[in-house]
């Protein structure tokens, strides 16, 4: 196991208060791998994105008590997004995503365990980490994300074949990506969309291979899809649709990929993108709740008391769009708030209009609300020149919206359209369906 590194902030205490206080915490700290502990000790097991929110937001809201977060990344908690667009391409360093700067964990005491969680103890409340250091916590947060689902078909282990969750794989795919190479996607959802879009970019020739017949075709719908097909063609990526790759050639590194069909793909390098699945190996035995993720309540809470979720391992219950695990960087950042809140007592249930955004190439694509079933799609803008917005219904009523090359961003500016499709979907509105298609028709005055 790799060995544990701790970083301590001082804790701010005037030296005339401390010693026999600190007698006490040297015999706890012995006993706790080097941070001292107490019955309020909350516990962050993830240092990602979601992780370092709620450790800033446990601060901000005025907590005093102890904030350890335990996680075997090399680098603090930082946004992904980077991984598969500007950081991928070489135009941008990670310093700006920091979700807090490098010395905001020590001057905010917040103790950061660099290692690997083995176990928890929900009867005792205890996380083991490494060889079965036990570190006591009075509250849990689980923020342990996912990792990339395996491909499973031969060949996927030779040098060359990777898939992108972290620093040290997107910099492997960097140096493999040179200029002329030639590379196969497999997948074509977000992350295969973005990597294919960025390798192209970076003067890659891009094979993409994708079970559906088009892009992102499962999340946005055909008409979307259909577009986004065009998009990627245009900028010279072949879309191998409807086939799967069923296993990777080469002698010492990868050389081709073969498809179901018959496909014979020669490559330098290949990138699966098949998704993720929660990470929720360490919770067997706890009691918690596990069904494609952790479960949890409005309020980010399991079935076990003191114990919270939050981000991609979070399978929440959201009050408009009911029980749903979303894996986008925004639900990270807000629901990792929330879960934090949530600790200190707050009842407010996490009702998020979620929203994402994809980068590829020049075009933006932006989303605002949830659905992953709807019976009308209607469309506004002119799709044939890259610029639209699409309207999901179920039943007559708003469930999400997608933009496409339309400005604005839903976060900041109210009077964007898709912030305004999200007051809409937010009041569980039935808009009149030949108003959607008008683009005369504002969309709050629906």
């Amino acid at each position: 196991m790799p060995a544990t590194t701790v970083f301590s902030g001082n804790y701010g205490l005037a030296p005339s208060h401390t010693f026999g206080l600190r007698r006490r915490r040297d015999e706890e700290a012995s006993e706790h791998g080097g941070i001292w502990m107490s019955a309020e000790t909350i516990v962050i097991l993830g240092a990602g994105m979601a992780g370092g929110v709620a450790a800033r937001t446990l601060r901000q809201e005025g907590l005093d008590g102890r904030v350890v977060t335990i996680g075997n990344e090399p680098t603090p908690p930082f946004g992904r997004p980077p991984l598969s667009k500007t950081y991928l391409r070489g135009e941008e360093e990670l310093s700006g995503w920091l979700v807090n700067p490098e010395g905001w964990y020590e001057s905010n005491r917040v103790d950061r365990v660099a290692d690997t969680a083995t176990r928890i103890d929900a009867i005792t409340s205890k996380v083991e980490v490494g060889a079965g250091r036990p570190i006591p916590y009075g509250k849990l947060l689980l923020t342990t994300g996912g990792t990339n689902r395996p491909l499973g078909v031969p060949g996927a282990e030779l040098p060359g074949v990777f898939q992108l969750r972290s620093v040290a794989d997107c910099d492997a795919i960097k140096q493999a990506a040179r200029r002329g190479a030639r590379a196969v996607v497999v997948g074509m959802g977000f992350i295969g969309s973005e990597v294919a879009a960025s390798l192209t970019q970076m003067g890659v020739e891009v094979s993409a291979v994708l079970p559906g017949a088009a892009p992102l075709e499962s999340v946005l719908g055909p008409e979307v899809g259909e577009v986004m097909s065009g998009i990627h063609r245009d900028a010279g990526v072949k879309l191998v649709t409807g086939d799967e790759v069923v296993r990777f050639e080469g002698a010492n590194r990868v050389e081709r990929a073969i498809t179901k069909a018959g496909d014979e793909l020669i490559c330098d390098l290949a990138v699966v993108a098949v998704g993720i699945r929660p990470t929720v190996d360490v919770l067997e035995g706890t009691g918690v709740a596990v069904d494609n993720g952790v479960m949890v309540d409005a309020m980010c809470r399991t079935n076990v008391p003191g114990i919270f979720a939050a981000g991609d391992v979070a399978n929440h219950l959201h009050p408009l769009f009911g029980r749903i695990r979303v894996e986008h960087y925004n639900n990270a950042e807000k629901q990792g708030a929330a879960a934090a809140r949530s600790m200190l007592g707050s009842d407010a249930a996490y009702g998020y209009i979620h929203t994402f955004w994809s980068d590829q190439y020049e075009h933006k694509l932006e989303y605002v609300g949830h659905v992953r079933a709807w019976d009308r799609f209607i469309m506004r803008g002119a799709p044939e020149e890259r610029k639209l917005v699409g309207f999901y219904l179920t039943e007559g009523v708003l469930r999400a919206t997608v933009g496409l090359n339309r400005g604005g961003d839903p976060e900041l500016d109210d009077r964007d359209e898709l912030a305004a499709a999200g007051r809409l979907i937010a009041r569980q509105a039935r808009p009149e369906p030949l108003a959607l298609a008008d683009e005369s028709v504002a969309l709050d005055d629906l």
